[in-house]
């Protein structure tokens, strides 16, 4: 089997490099040499890195990073307003609204403002859709998180049990400041603990000690007749997280801080060193100082600690099965006089006691509401942000674009569902834990992995089978693509895709070519993935397969080549499917052509792909003048960064601007002037250009009624856009867009969408309204149809990921009919993975790249 089509085709242009991989990451690699960590990629295809395999190498697999450290309290972070401790990405809702100011300024500048309006509506929605709050008794904070909880509970109350619906009745019979306590410790997204006296939430709440005592009151619930559920590949449940016949919303440290490990992590460092000094321990840093203390503990011993209590509050009671508790209470007063007791209970009782009350949040409601904000906002990763900004996208002054609005309510269908795909949450971490996150994978490591992902792949076939059904008889066309990343089988492609790796390793390459024959077989889940599925399967064919099948009756050489004609079709098929995604065109057609010089195809029959051979990028050489700033002297006298190169690697420079009008410039601005002199339009943009002409050439198509994308009337754009599903959700309409734009139709439809939107500023992902539409039409004249149609198409189909690494300048030239990209880079600058694939990219497409190194002539240190 061959491709119809040997001319300049769509589904043959080259949009991609095959970038090497390092060493340590072959498939065949002893495991005498474990496979190295490998450094985050840029260049991925979705929120995690494809398997994408050259002859002798395979790229590791991604693993999303841990957050960074959590402290162990709240005391850790000098900062006591500061509360959010955690980076995460934005969750899709997130990402659709428009960019709004979120920060403590922007609430308080609201609130404040709405404070003074008379006839405050009570409810948290007649607040939201008055914009109005009163301090002390409304905020942004609790309208947004019962705003979430009233949403879920109106439309998807079924995902929830007895128990857990009585934990909501409970919410909501607590007072505006206990409500406002929790949901910023809520915020905070830990379960660490807090000093009352220093959650600095005086300013909202009158009675702090009260709000507290609130929550720590325990309260009785009804027996849940919801049956245990036992999932594919997860451990045992953490202790605490299931709800029983009582709870309470917070723990109070009275009755649950046992251990010296626990009470030490609250301390200050200036508690720490006062304790450290009284018993003769030194350290450099806290981390240092506890772990002398906590030794010191365990060598010092004393005589009749048995009358120490826990601590010096009167509220303080005895904490049962503590370490005072057994020291009260174990053995007679003999063996107590005469034998050593552990200093625990001493320093325990000192601690708690400089430190005053604490609380910390339950771990079984906390779990409960955050698989509320799981439902309400379609992610695992939210933030104080993504509560905050709908309500601030809500009451902000801005006009959105006009679409229907379709909150699916069977995105989870059942309660077991939800848990499932919270379980294979959980199952997916601990697999990105052992692959990428404890350092050097080792055998044991890959085989935990092996054996979680025998244990889904029985379920995963069974709920593929299932999806199958539903997609061919229940959902609308394109109506399941999103709705399908909310199920456990996505979770579970993810890891059969990462099984894929630890196969190769312990070299059962046959098993591991039928999974992935199972995965492209399917066209459900990851299809962000099938162009490196294509290209490891077509190595496996071509190099191992030949030597694991059975000859019947053929030579060795017949069986390897065989073998290889399997390897060339599976190239083939890979070029033809039109979710393969184009970045993975060039390593396939590069395949080809060797495989056909090995198989000896007559040259009337070989693929010709000369119309995507790359063309290197243009070195250009940019003399100018750059500033040297004089570095500081450090500690040890020496100027800190006081190289004799000039600047450090990646950092940014300052050059003079003596082609306009002589000022500090960055070297961005520097080279344009330079072009710019040369005859030649630009901005310097690093992608804005690209992402505006895509919002107005696809306006419509962005905002077409697809179910469930648009959640709110508030979004820029629709949920699935930073997804894979985007662009098989809409593949018609996009299909038909591309053709279009390769007719030449794209400056009808920019000029369409600018007469109807731009007066409004209606918010558009991408579009940046400042750009002149001249220029716009100018650019598009230049562009040429299919080199615009064909880098719009990487774009729809891997919009987040292709977001970066676009070359800093955009040209153009009117009178030659030509655009031109520049990446610009000062000394010791170098291209990034990205960077290199969006050259490629361009050059596949036939439009001109090029380097410009900016070199300095003269040096000026500025003192």
């Amino acid at each position: 089997m061959v491709l119809q089509a040997q001319s300049p085709a769509s589904h043959n242009q080259m949009l991609g490099e095959r970038i090497r991989h390092p060493q340590s990451t072959n498939f065949d690699e002893d495991f005498g040499s474990p496979a190295a960590k490998r450094l985050k990629r840029l260049d991925s295809t979705d929120s995690s890195y494809s398997l994408n395999a050259s002859d002798e190498e395979v790229d590791r697999l991604d693993i999303k990073p841990l957050p960074q450290e959590i402290p162990d309290s709240e005391a850790e972070t000098e900062d006591e307003n500061e509360p959010f401790p955690i980076k995460t990405q934005q969750t899709d809702l997130e990402s659709a609204l428009p960019p709004v100011k979120t920060d403590k300024e922007a609430i308080a500048e609201y609130e404040a403002f709405r404070a003074a309006e008379e006839g405050v509506p009570l409810d948290a929605h007649g607040r939201l859709s008055q914009r109005k709050w009163i301090k002390g008794k409304s905020s942004i904070y609790v309208d947004a998180f019962n705003l979430a909880l009233d949403t879920v509970l109106e439309d998807e109350a079924h995902l929830f049990d007895e128990a857990e619906m009585g934990v909501f009745e409970q919410w909501g019979q607590l007072s505006y400041e206990a409500q406002y306590l929790y949901v910023r410790l809520f915020l905070r997204k830990t379960a660490a603990w807090h000093r009352i006296s220093g959650l600095g939430y005086y300013g909202d709440i009158a009675d702090l000690p009260n709000a507290a005592e609130d929550l720590l009151s325990l309260r009785d619930l009804p027996t849940s007749t919801a049956a245990t559920q036992v999932n594919p590949g997860e451990l045992e449940l953490p202790k605490g997280i299931t709800l029983g016949d009582t709870f309470s919303f917070a723990d109070g440290s009275e009755a649950e801080i046992n251990t010296l490990e626990e009470a030490s992590s609250l301390l200050r460092l200036d508690e720490l060193k006062a304790i450290a000094k009284e018993v003769k321990v030194q350290g450099k840093n806290k981390r240092e100082l506890l772990r002398a203390l906590r030794k010191t503990s365990q060598k010092q011993t004393g005589l009749g600690w048995s009358g120490l209590k826990r601590s010096d509050t009167e509220e303080t009671t005895k904490s049962e099965g503590s370490v005072l508790e057994q020291d009260d209470c174990q053995g007679s007063p003999q063996k107590r006089d005469g034998i050593a007791v552990n200093r625990d209970g001493h320093f325990l009782r000192k601690i708690l006691a400089s430190t005053g009350p604490c609380i910390r949040l339950s771990l079984a409601p906390l779990k409960l509401f955050e698989r509320v904000h799981l439902v309400f906002y379609r992610s695992t990763e939210w933030t104080e942000k993504s509560l905050t900004t709908i309500i601030l996208a809500r009451i902000s002054r801005r006009n959105f674009p006009d679409y229907i609005v379709s909150r699916s309510t069977n995105i989870f269908p059942s309660r077991s569902a939800l848990l499932e795909f919270e379980a294979s949450i959980r199952t997916q971490f601990r697999t990105d834990s052992i692959l990428e996150m404890n350092g050097t994978v080792t055998k044991d490591g890959l085989q935990k992995v092996k054996d979680i992902f025998d244990e889904v792949y029985p379920r995963w076939r069974l709920l593929l089978e299932e999806e199958q059904r539903k997609e061919d008889r229940l959902y609308e066309t394109g109506e399941g693509a999103y709705l399908r990343r909310f199920s456990p089988a996505w979770v579970y492609t993810r890891i059969v895709h990462k099984g894929l790796y630890v196969l190769g390793r312990f070299k059962e390459h046959e098993r591991e070519h039928e999974l992935l024959t199972e995965l492209l077989d399917q066209h459900l889940f990851h299809a962000a993935r099938r162009g490196g599925w294509y290209q490891r399967k077509a190595l496996l064919e071509e190099h191992y397969m030949w030597a694991l099948r059975p000859l019947e009756g053929r030579s060795d050489e017949a069986q390897k080549k065989n073998w290889k004609r399997m390897a060339l079709q599976t190239c083939e098929e890979g070029l033809q499917d039109r979710e393969c995604h184009l970045i993975y065109h060039y390593d396939l057609q590069k395949r080809v052509t060797k495989l056909e010089k090995s198989l000896k195809v007559v040259k009337r029959e070989q693929h010709d792909f000369g119309h995507v051979r790359l063309v290197k990028p243009v070195e250009r050489v940019v003399e100018g003048v750059r500033i040297e700033r004089e570095q500081p002297l450090g500690r040890t006298g020496s100027r800190r960064g006081s190289d004799t190169t000039g600047s450090r690697r990646g950092g940014k420079t300052i050059w003079i601007d003596e082609r306009e009008d002589g000022g500090e410039c960055s070297v961005e601005s520097m080279c344009l002037s330079w072009y710019r002199e040369q005859g030649w339009k630009g901005y310097h943009s690093e992608g804005g250009i690209v992402r505006t002409l895509f919002g107005y050439l696809f306006y419509d198509v962005l905002f077409m009624y697809v179910p469930n994308v648009f959640q709110t009337a508030y979004q820029t754009c629709p949920l699935d856009l930073h997804t894979d599903a985007f662009f098989p959700s809409r593949a018609s309409e996009i299909n038909h867009r591309l053709v279009e734009i390769g007719n030449g139709a794209g400056g009808r439809l920019l000029q369409e969408v600018n007469d109807r939107e731009k007066e409004k500023q209606t918010c558009v992902v991408g579009i940046d309204w400042a750009f002149e539409i001249d220029d716009l039409l100018e650019i598009i004249e230049c562009f040429g149809g299919e080199a615009l149609a064909t880098v719009c198409k990487v774009m729809a189909q891997e919009y987040q990921q292709r977001g970066g690494g676009i070359p800093d300048l955009f040209l153009w030239h009117a009178k030659r009919k030509e655009v031109m990209f520049s990446e610009v880079k000062s000394e010791n600058d170098r291209l990034s993975d990205t960077q290199r694939l969006w050259i490629h990219v361009l050059t596949g497409a036939g439009i001109k790249v090029e380097l410009c190194n900016a070199v300095a002539r003269e040096v000026r240190v500025d003192k």
